[in-house]
């Protein structure tokens, strides 16, 4: 079975299995709320994907509503699905920042088929949450960014990464997103489960796009020695 075959089945099977959620979070599946992202997705999988090799894992924070939470793949909006990948995509088109970056850094790597070839990202949560802000708009929210989500949302983590394992995912190493929670976060989780043998934190896409932009090369250079090592 290809890495792309077992990899659908597990997004097309894809559900919220952790405790209840705190009052105002919404959990984000675009398998469910879009049919056309699990169409793309399977598109995306075949197209990269259909082999057995081992790739080393990216582990994100949790789709957000405006890329992965749209495609079902992650960090790729609609506009990088379409120009990048060249997907052909139907559904709402949106701009994602960290899709951005990604992609820039996916080309600096030599294209999404080199890339993809050794790499796989996904997240501790593959599915996302968003809240109601004061102005009563939908906006992202992390899985970690209130205790009482991260305590419901842990045995949901905890079984997907045991999954993502399972599709043809190295031990030796995990490349986390995000040097903050994220990563403490996820630390811990090893520790304590033994998923990889070592988890190396990367500055996260939207960090870099929002605070670090002049110095955006640098980042991405960071993330090509990393990925080489």
């Amino acid at each position: 079975m290809t890495f792309a075959t077992k990899a659908f089945r597990f997004h097309q099977q894809l559900h919220y299995t952790g405790g209840p959620l705190p009052p105002g979070i919404r959990v984000i599946n675009p398998f469910v709320e879009y049919p056309e992202a699990l169409r793309v997705t399977k598109v995306f999988l075949d197209k990269y994907f259909s082999d057995t090799n081992d790739r080393k894992i990216i582990l994100g924070i949790n789709p957000g509503r405006l890329g992965g939470g749209l495609t079902g793949i992650p960090f790729t909006d609609p506009k990088r699905l379409v120009s990048d990948c060249k997907i052909e995509y139907h559904g709402p088109v949106a701009h994602e920042p960290s899709s951005v970056f990604i992609y820039e850094m996916i080309n600096a790597y030599g294209g999404p088929e080199k890339f993809y070839g050794d790499l796989y990202i996904n997240s501790p949560s593959p599915l996302g949450y968003t809240s109601v802000n004061a102005k009563g708009r939908e906006v992202n929210y992390n899985y970690y960014d209130s205790p009482q989500l991260q305590e419901a949302t842990t045995p949901f983590i905890v079984e997907s990464v045991g999954k993502l394992l399972k599709l043809g995912i190295r031990k030796d190493i995990a490349f986390c997103l995000g040097t903050g929670k994220n990563n403490h976060f996820l630390q811990q989780l090893n520790n304590q489960f033994g998923f990889f043998k070592t988890i190396m934190p990367l500055e996260h896409p939207r960090f870099i796009m929002q605070y670090k932009l002049k110095k955006k090369n640098i980042y991405i250079d960071k993330y090509l020695a990393a990925f080489a090592g």
